[in-house]
């Protein structure tokens, strides 16, 4: 097993854990009781969007890059088709991030907005699906990388 492979299941699994985390907890409680009408929403909202950057930049560039070089070194024991795969689903997370989670976070930094909240919420069950997958794609490479 490659350590190209540890760290980018390491990564990986840190932006699984992450993701969830905001589907389950973090997005549904940005809507909690009262932030219509609370004068601070946008300034605790600018805040979340950068506090939320500090842990989230690091693994997603980390595995971006990791999930490249296993499709551009042609690692043993990582099927290319499986690299690919992964690679694709990490397209499909950072175009979701750039086009519908970050447009409707700026929606919320100007004052909070309940369908923008609901298409946050809603939206960002793409990237939990395909972090999801990458999690179980990267699970079986360590599984067959070992064996």
């Amino acid at each position: 097993m490659t350590s190209l492979l540890v760290v980018h299941a390491a990564a990986t699994w840190t932006m699984v854990g992450v993701i969830w985390f905001v589907q389950l907890v973090h997005y549904p409680l940005l809507g909690g009781p009262g932030r219509a009408t609370d004068p601070g929403f946008v300034a605790y909202q600018r805040e979340n969007t950068r506090r939320t950057s500090w842990v989230v930049v690091l693994p997603m560039l980390t595995e971006a890059l990791t999930a490249v070089a296993l499709v551009a070194l042609a690692v043993p024991g990582v099927p290319r088709a499986a690299a690919w795969f992964g690679l694709a689903l990490l397209v499909v997370i950072w175009l979701s991030t750039a086009l519908l989670q970050v447009p409707r976070h700026g929606r919320l930094e100007r004052g909070y907005d309940a369908a923008a909240h609901r298409a946050l919420v809603m939206s960002n069950w793409l990237r939990t699906a395909a972090w999801s997958a990458r999690g179980v794609l990267v699970l079986w490479l360590l599984v067959r990388s070992a064996a």
